[in-house]
């Protein structure tokens, strides 16, 4: 295995994706499929049967890690039971809900492929378009994602995703040509850059945006869901939005500063204009001026200081945040 990652990284990446360059085989490598499980006993099992009859199919050596993130039906059961009669089958369970990303994690650290698949529990990855994604990182590709022919989500998530590909953008240098989903393979060096951040709040597509050099995305089918419905809300979305925002970012902090430092800069002004009004006309108040020019000038810089001990606050809990993003309880393999 080491020596078939050894070729694919650093610059013969690049050349791999050169159109001349023949395609890998994708049978000289190793697969792990990750699925983060949230309250989908219904669906999950039918699910973990069909990726392994598709890597099955297509003689694929494989495994697939199912991450339960802290789920309240009996999906861990299920999990538990196709992991004991299934020997590709990981199955972990988490202390708590700790968001997709981190159950994510949870499943990077566990995997051992040459690449790794992410896909979602509720079967709206169809696994056969596994094989899209598989074909393009032959070519080379370190990440591929995964784009929706047409997406079956309700219409504030595709809101919430363009604002989050908005930011993608700005942040994680996001080339604007590229479509992102959670559908997505990674290679394997790029899998082990995210596992070695000690960000305390992993975001798993910026991370990969970060941590690859040669990107793409393939068009793949995107199924509704046949059970159910998401519970991946309007509240999660602002949670992932702060969580990139305030962990990858400081932009909110300068946005602060930059308000902090209008004010101050309005607070001299008023202050230098009654300064001049008590001096020319004087005032019917004796030490109106003195109080009004004090207190300008006086909160003026208390914000302008706050504002930038703020810089240096979020700098160093980002520098010293380091507690786990997640905690496993239980480990179940045949």
């Amino acid at each position: 295995m080491n020596a078939r990652i050894g070729r694919l990284t650093g610059s013969s990446a690049q050349s791999a994706a050169a159109p001349s360059m023949p395609l890998m085989d994708p049978g000289g490598f190793t697969y792990s499929v990750v699925i983060p499980v949230y309250n989908s006993e219904a669906i999950v099992g039918d699910t973990l049967d069909q990726v392994a009859e598709f890597f099955e199919r297509e003689q694929l050596s494989f495994e697939i890690i199912a991450v339960n993130d802290g789920s309240r039906d009996g999906s861990w059961e299920v999990l538990k039971d196709r992991a004991r009669r299934n020997p590709n089958i990981v199955a972990l369970n988490l202390l708590h809900n700790y968001g997709q990303h981190s159950a994510n994690l949870a499943g990077f650290r566990e995997s051992t492929g040459d690449y790794v698949v992410t896909m979602d529990d509720d079967q709206q990855n169809p696994p056969d378009q596994i094989m899209a994604l598989i074909n393009e990182a032959m070519t080379g590709r370190d990440v591929v994602f995964g784009k929706f022919d047409r997406k079956q989500a309700a219409g504030y998530r595709s809101l919430g995703s363009k604002a989050i590909g908005v930011i993608n953008r700005r942040i994680f240098g996001q080339p604007s040509d590229l479509a992102v989903s959670n559908f997505r393979i990674l290679r394997r060096d790029v899998v082990a850059r995210i596992c070695a951040s000690r960000n305390a709040y992993p975001y798993i597509t910026g991370q990969a945006l970060l941590y690859s050099s040669n990107r793409a995305h393939v068009t793949v089918r995107h199924e509704p869901r046949p059970v159910g419905k998401s519970t991946y809300g309007m509240l999660k979305i602002a949670r992932l939005v702060m969580t990139i925002l305030f962990s990858y970012s400081s932009y909110p902090l300068r946005f602060g500063a930059m308000c902090g430092s209008i004010v101050a800069a309005g607070s001299f002004i008023i202050g230098a204009i009654y300064l001049v009004k008590g001096l020319i006309t004087g005032t019917r108040v004796e030490g109106w001026t003195s109080l009004v020019v004090l207190l300008s000038f006086l909160n003026g810089v208390t914000i302008a200081l706050l504002s930038m001990l703020g810089e240096y606050v979020i700098r160093t809990l980002n520098a010293v945040s380091a507690h786990e993003p997640y905690h496993v309880v239980e480990r179940v393999k045949a």
